[in-house]
């Protein structure tokens, strides 16, 4: 195994982004190297890739009822890419529902990235107005999940 460099620019931004978003964990990869930060110690870990990894089909864009929920100021959207879930477990009551009141920090909702439930927060104390996103559906980076008034 030759000499693995580590950029510590991409591991400074991916903590700042872990800080950002309040993840537990983030990775990244990109050709032949795989980085990823963790929170709950020190632990960063850098190794070049065992074997290409095949793309994968782009997920399907999550059902949305308005085309300016991402620009309304109380969307709250996903900081990542992977699948939302509105409750905890499979036939759990929703976190939060359109009319339910919601304190700032309360979970809103779970978007499940690399195996990773990461729970989304309010943003602030209000009141659901719209869910913008089917149980279960694969979600994108930035993409609007709810509105929070």
């Amino acid at each position: 195994m030759g000499k693995l460099s580590i950029d510590s620019d991409v591991i400074r931004e991916l903590a700042s982004l872990l800080d950002e978003t309040n993840l537990s964990e983030i990775e990244w990869e990109e050709a032949d190297k795989r980085v990823r930060v963790s929170r709950g110690g020190t632990q960063v870990v850098a190794a070049a890739a065992s074997a290409p990894v095949a793309p994968s089909a782009a997920p399907a864009p999550a059902t949305t009822t308005s085309e300016d929920a991402g620009n309304d100021p109380g969307a709250v959207k996903s900081p990542m890419v992977g699948t939302v879930y509105l409750s905890p477990e499979p036939g759990a009551a929703a976190f939060a529902k359109e009319g339910d009141r919601v304190a700032q920090g309360q979970t809103l909702l779970i978007v499940e990235a690399m195996k990773t439930m990461n729970p989304i927060a309010a943003p602030r104390a209000g009141v659901v107005s719209k869910v913008l996103v089917d149980d279960a559906t694969p979600v994108e980076f930035g993409q609007p999940l709810m509105i929070v008034e």
